[in-house]
């Protein structure tokens, strides 16, 4: 059988040592703050990985439409005169004989849910998101060109 010390039996030394075993109030503030600031600094940088990555979406969005956009250029040797022609065909009746099916299902959006801007200027396009901020024409649209 092991005996045991009570604590009444112990020196100071070793009874300061055995209380010592709890982290104090200053301990724990100091670890909370650290994760407080770890915490920031990766939300942060998610943050901006969530940006990039909803631009190269979109990027990768636009260049599958010029895709779209050529295949009706080559079916109905013309533009389209707007994304909705992709889906319903030319409103043109001539051209509208040759229309056989659909080259889109629906009409895509960017990243951030926000309708595409689709304009021909003669024989080239253009497709524009408005990018992060939705607004058309400022430095963070997401442009493709095509002709």
């Amino acid at each position: 059988m092991i005996r045991r010390r009570h604590p009444r039996n112990l020196s100071p030394a070793k009874s300061i040592r055995l209380s010592r075993h709890a982290f104090t109030l200053l301990e724990l503030l100091l670890v909370l703050a650290i994760l407080v600031v770890i915490g920031g600094i990766v939300t942060v940088n998610i943050g901006g990985a969530n940006t990039e990555a909803k631009v190269n979406a979109t990027k990768a969005q636009l260049n599958s439409l010029k895709s779209n956009i050529e295949m009706y250029q080559i079916r109905m040797s013309g533009l389209p005169e707007s994304l909705e022609a992709l889906r319903d065909g030319p409103s043109d009746a001539a051209k509208k004989a040759k229309w056989v099916a659909p080259i889109i299902d629906t009409i895509p959006t960017d990243a951030w849910e926000n309708a595409l801007e689709y304009s021909v200027n003669g024989n080239s396009y253009e497709i524009r998101s408005g990018g992060i901020d939705g607004q058309a024409n400022t430095d963070d649209d997401i442009v493709v060109e095509g002709s």
